[in-house]
């Protein structure tokens, strides 16, 4: 039996079982980039963690959903189309292309999309209903703020419980009740993009987009809501705060997990400070999947530092581990069946299973990808050092059916081994066993002795009647065991 799956939670701040809204299924919301500028090895930190630990609850018997959105409306979207003499849509569009390849080099999947411009009703609706619920209020400009002071539990998300720390937005102090309200709209200023609202011409703040868009749809209590240590405050206090609020669901958001950062020396990869490393430059240089795996090589919530050194272990261990995928595709090939396995067989047998439950217990405590990347570098050793030169099918099979698991999750490999079943072989032995049959009608019985031998070889015994053939399969044999 598989550990009880855990993970800590943010706003407990405590390691807690999984325990899905509804029986089955598990839903998730990521908070999604603001293209702007390239999307960088900071983001996809999070985007693969996030994937693979759907790709992890999947395994494990839940439907995940993943939804994660893009924003495409934002002041730093606005000032970067005016400081380039540029339309806004234009550079949402350049630099959503560029998000959607690098999450398709980093093997990366999505459920759904969607983008904030595309939900400006829905947006409008829940502000409404903030403001007669009596927690936002219109300032005289058309802006709309949330009333802070109306939500009690403010601030236990980020562990900020003075109101001191709350002051955010501070260009807009002289028509906010309290400096630490946050905007919801923003009335628009001259040549700034706008939609139409009850308010006057404006768009959306930044921290309503994702209440609106995760509860259209994930509904108004979900499982798991992610993103990065950075967008813990003021980003998702304000989405808990505002959603909790207008939704009167209590919580909102079972499970708040947030991702480290990536470090540049001493700082984190980030666009303001203009240390990113775009990750289409990485993946030029070191291909998709050693990036994915140098991501899985740290634990999640810890910092992790961007070098070269790392990357090139990373490369490493993802070029072993393709290694072992192409071993054993070909001691399957290769692979016979004694009919019994001798003690040391068994003895191997019994450690690959346990480098199959140790993955499953490290990714069950707090998601640790690195010690289930121990496992899995203990499973390729035990390849090369026990089975390489011992391709007993018992041992073969389970490698590699074990190894498929592993990258189910990890998603690292460039090529997964597979073993055909019968009902996959079946349609080839058949197409070999007509040709043979058109080769005897022409008397060209050289060939068609040669396809019956090499099928023989495969455990395949032809039984010629006539003009018509019949054929059975039969378990490899042991080699003069």
């Amino acid at each position: 039996m598989l550990p009880e799956l855990k993970v800590y939670n943010t706003l407990t701040k405590t390691v807690e079982k999984i325990q899905p809204v509804e029986p089955g299924s598990l839903k998730m919301y990521v908070c999604g980039p603001t293209v702007y500028d390239s999307t960088h090895v900071g983001h996809g930190r999070a985007y693969v963690m996030y994937d693979v630990f759907k790709r992890y609850l999947n395994s494990r018997g839940y439907h995940v959903i993943h939804v994660m959105n893009i924003t495409d409306i934002d002041d730093k979207i606005i000032n970067r189309a005016r400081d380039e003499n540029r339309d806004w849509m234009e550079i949402v569009e350049t630099y959503t292309k560029e998000y959607l390849e690098a999450l398709n080099s980093l093997n990366v999947q999505i459920d759904h999309h969607p983008r904030v411009t595309q939900h400006i009703s829905e947006i409008i609706e829940f502000i409404q209903r903030l403001i007669e619920k009596g927690h936002a209020y219109v300032a005289p400009s058309g802006s709309v703020y949330f009333d802070v002071n109306t939500y009690e539990d403010y601030g236990r998300l980020s562990g900020r419980l003075v109101k001191e720390a709350w002051s955010q937005e501070p260009d807009f102090l002289a028509e906010k009740k309290n400096p630490y309200d946050f905007a919801l709209w923003k009335a628009a200023k001259p040549g700034e993009p706008f939609w139409e609202s009850p308010w006057g011409r404006g768009r959306p703040g930044w921290h309503i987009e994702c209440s609106v868009m995760s509860t259209r749809y994930l509904g108004e209590r979900f499982d798991i809501h992610g993103g990065g240590t950075d967008l813990i405050f003021p980003h998702h206090e304000n989405e808990r705060a505002q959603s909790e609020s207008a939704l009167g669901s209590r919580p909102w958001v079972s499970i708040w997990m947030h991702v480290g950062m990536v470090m540049v020396g001493a700082d984190k990869m980030s666009k303001s400070l203009k240390n990113i490393v775009p990750i289409k430059e990485v993946v030029g240089k070191w291909g998709g999947r050693t990036l994915r795996y140098w991501y899985l090589m740290s634990h999640y919530r810890k910092p992790v530092s961007f070098s070269e050194e790392s990357l090139e272990i990373a490369s490493e261990h993802s070029r072993r581990l393709n290694q072992v995928s192409s071993l054993l595709q070909k001691l399957w090939r290769e692979a016979v069946e004694p009919h019994r396995a001798s003690d040391e067989d068994l003895k191997i047998l019994r450690n690959l299973l346990k480098t199959h439950y140790s993955f499953h217990v490290a990714l069950s405590e707090d998601f640790n990808t690195p010690q289930a990347v121990a496992s899995l570098n203990e499973f390729t050793t035990i390849v090369f050092r026990d089975i390489q030169y011992n391709p007993k099918y018992i041992l073969v099979n389970t490698a590699i059916r074990i190894l498929q698991d592993f990258d189910n999750v990890f998603g690292v490999l460039e090529t997964a081994p597979e073993v055909l079943v019968e009902e996959d072989v079946d349609p080839y032995i058949k197409i070999l066993v007509d040709v043979r049959k058109e080769l005897r009608n022409r008397r060209i019985y050289d060939l068609a002795d040669m396809i019956r031998s090499e099928l023989g070889k495969l455990g395949v015994t032809l039984s010629d009647k006539g003009s018509e053939t019949t054929w059975i399969r039969v378990k490899k044999q042991a080699l003069n065991t």
